[in-house]
């Protein structure tokens, strides 16, 4: 039976169940980190807060996708538990990453979390595809595992596909 994965702060999902929908809200300056598998049919996403677990190893332990530098190494678990064999198939899209409260990017952790998935993925010799992130407005993301297809929508923005 087809279900929604709705991921908070931190959250990691994978799936190749079909019909199954994975789906974080809000991402201000957080990052969505999409991946497909398309061989698999199977999809996943984690929902990055910040760059580094070296802030806070504690947290790391217990919520990895918390940190772009333990987020996506963990997904990449997820996918091979799923029965991927090589990660390079994964078919990388990130979202966020926005200056939404912070509009004198005093802190700048979208752009640093961006900055730092990218890292993370290169480390890995992978890289994201496609990007929808920056700007000044948070974003809600859901990827289809029947097709692969990932969705955003915005106030006032609407809803598109990346």
């Amino acid at each position: 039976m087809s279900q929604t994965h709705m991921i908070g702060l931190g959250g990691i999902h994978a799936s190749n169940t079909p019909g199954d929908v994975i789906k974080t809200m809000a991402l201000g300056s957080c990052v969505g980190i999409i991946a497909v598998a398309p061989r698999l049919r199977a999809v996943g996403m984690a929902h990055i807060v910040l760059p580094h677990s070296r802030t806070n190893p504690e947290k790391a332990n217990l919520t990895p996708g918390y940190f772009a530098d333990t987020g996506i190494p963990a997904m990449l678990e997820q996918f091979q538990r799923l029965g991927l064999k090589n990660p390079r198939e994964l078919v990388f899209k990130l979202a966020g990453g926005a200056s939404v409260m912070d509009t004198n990017n005093t802190f700048d952790i979208g752009k640093r979390n961006i900055l730092s998935c990218r890292k993370e993925l290169w480390k890995h010799r992978m890289a994201a595809i496609a990007e929808d992130v920056g700007g000044n407005f948070s974003r809600t993301v859901w990827v289809e595992v029947d097709s692969g297809r990932m969705y955003l929508q915005s106030p006032g923005k609407g809803r598109w596909e990346l």
